[in-house]
């Protein structure tokens, strides 16, 4: 199985009172990596055709980031429905390799043409097939 991940940058305004990285911008992360992976895997006749909504995130913050710290976004797919991808991810510290937080969320896919979601495309499974998870490794 393949992961496909981007590199993230603390800015300052994403640092709490806390003096660490707000639960919030976990989330923005997450969505930026969904959004690249897309970006980076789909042709843009597929873009044109089709859009990704969020329909639920559940989120597990294991630790905290700090500004400077070096951090990578991980993402990769976990179960399939006939409209919706589950997608996996994993904000890493890559300096020590601890996992930050542990997302997992719900896209539904939607049609650009109509604004409503539709059933996922055969050929969409395959675009992303490599970045599947094993059954019950999700």
């Amino acid at each position: 199985m393949q992961v496909f991940q981007i590199p993230v940058v603390v800015r300052p305004d994403d640092i709490d009172d806390n003096d660490h990285v707000n639960n919030v911008v976990y989330l923005r992360w997450i969505f930026d990596v969904a959004l690249a992976h897309w970006e980076a895997s789909a042709d843009d006749a597929m873009r044109a055709t089709y859009g990704w909504v969020a329909t639920r995130h559940e989120i597990d913050y294991r630790r905290e980031a700090l500004i400077g710290d070096p951090i990578v976004a991980r993402t990769w797919i976990g179960g399939v429905e006939s409209r919706k991808f589950e997608r996996l991810t994993e904000i890493v510290r890559t300096s020590d390799g601890q996992v930050l937080a542990r997302g997992r969320s719900w896209w539904a896919l939607i049609s650009r043409e109509t604004g409503k979601i539709t059933r996922i495309p055969p050929e969409m499974v395959a675009l992303f097939e490599a970045y599947m998870a094993p059954v019950g490794e999700g």
